[in-house]
């Protein structure tokens, strides 16, 4: 069978799956130059990919470049952006002030080699920024930034299990969408929970002797599943009473509430990890958190924990970084921000269930099929957004475009 075959392979409802075969269908004739990318990447990549979320069958879509809250497509299309990057991009693409911030870093020289001014005024403002945060190092990714929080946690408790939760996502050797660590998952003593369970998860969290629990307060790959505030308080609770570091992965989250907030809904963990919009778009993980734990780090310490990274402080993200903290990610623009994603998401759970806070959510229409069914006809209606529903707005995303993406959705939704 082929990959088109199996992306159109007759389900429970025939209707869904003879309208997903159309929808496919006119999706191949539509994107002839992405395929040709596809097969050519083939000869040299895996598949043709080298980031796996970003595949899906027949072929995916390729682009050519972006601009403000648009994608232009290698076969010439137009789309409006409502996934931002699986969230990393906030500012939307290109954005003026950080584009001057990269410009003004190139002509300055890159790879320094060592410090500069940059890295210290960065971490200034995020720990201005975050509560939890009293120190803070940078890292190139929030699964660098976890694996770090991580090392640190079991090294300062001298334990070695890890509790985390089905259907978690820490990073791409963090992951457990299936339930269970998947096949490349970093091999931690790893204790599964279950989500917002309160009962079950104090239960479990008694029963071991753990060194940290890892927690998204609002799973992203997950489904946009927000942590009751009861349950975040209860691990803040039985975390401190087993000795435990309590370490909120908010690399998506973080972007869901103002400046100096005491955590999320009010929790303030031991530490946390942020990455993700942070720098502007470029590549970028950070971990801090108790000045006590983050010290281990210090290097003037004779039993400083080592803490490599070539670009750790590269002058691209801490520049685009500082900019868009200093210029853009206003109190006022990220709160309009958020209630311009609850306005949508209300929207479009009068039509499919979706789930979320904020500027983040994801869109649940049932079954595997009608979940492919809605991808493939917002494509062809203009509008990108993961395979599997999430959708992250941009600061450039307006009212007017929203209200149209969400007449889309319950055009598509009413069809099927």
């Amino acid at each position: 069978m082929t990959a088109r075959e199996e992306a159109v392979a007759p389900g429970s409802d025939p209707a869904v799956a003879g309208a997903l075969r159309d929808s496919i269908a006119r999706y191949v004739a539509a994107n002839p130059a992405s395929a040709a990318r596809a097969e050519r990447a083939a000869a040299a990549l895996p598949g043709g990919n080298t980031r796996s979320v970003l595949h899906y069958d027949p072929f995916p879509l390729a682009f050519a470049r972006a601009d403000g809250a648009y994608l232009h497509s290698l076969d010439g299309r137009r789309y409006t952006d409502f996934l931002g990057e699986y969230t990393a991009g906030l500012y939307g693409h290109s954005h003026p002030v950080i584009l001057d911030a990269i410009r003004g870093a190139l002509d300055r020289g890159l790879n320094y080699g060592g410090h500069s001014a940059l890295e210290g005024e960065l971490a200034e403002r995020l720990c201005a920024r975050f509560t939890a945060m009293e120190r803070v190092r940078f890292t190139n990714s929030g699964t660098e930034a976890n694996l770090m929080a991580l090392a640190l946690a079991l090294h300062q408790t001298g334990r070695r299990e890890v509790l985390a939760f089905k259907g978690g996502y820490h990073g791409g050797v963090l992951a457990f969408g299936a339930g269970k660590p998947s096949p490349v998952t970093v091999p931690h003593a790893w204790v599964l929970g279950d989500f917002d369970d309160v009962d079950g998860t104090r239960e479990l969290i008694r029963a071991h002797d753990l060194g940290a629990i890892l927690v998204e307060p609002m799973q992203g790959s997950g489904g946009s599943r927000p942590a009751s505030r009861a349950f975040l308080a209860m691990l803040r609770e039985e975390a401190t009473r087993a000795g435990a570091v309590l370490i909120f992965d908010e690399v998506m989250t973080s972007r869901l509430w103002p400046r100096a907030e005491p955590g999320f809904d009010g929790v303030v963990p031991d530490l946390m990890t942020v990455g993700k919009y942070l720098a502007g778009g470029m590549s970028f993980g950070a971990f801090g958190g108790r000045a006590d734990l983050m010290s281990a780090y210090d290097p003037t310490r004779p039993d400083a924990l080592f803490h490599a990274g070539t670009f750790n402080n590269n002058v691209l993200s801490m520049s685009a970084g500082l900019a868009g903290l200093t210029h853009v990610l206003t109190d006022d623009a990220l709160e309009e921000l958020n209630a311009r994603g609850d306005r949508l998401r209300a929207q479009l759970d009068a039509v499919v269930p979706t789930t979320g806070r904020g500027s983040l959510m994801t869109m649940h229409p049932g079954s595997d099929e009608r979940r492919q069914l809605l991808f493939f006809e917002l494509l062809d209606a203009g509008y990108w957004i993961a395979g599997r529903g999430m959708i992250a707005l941009s600061l450039p995303l307006t009212d007017e475009q929203c209200d149209a993406f969400a007449a889309a959705v319950a055009k598509i939704i009413g069809a099927c």
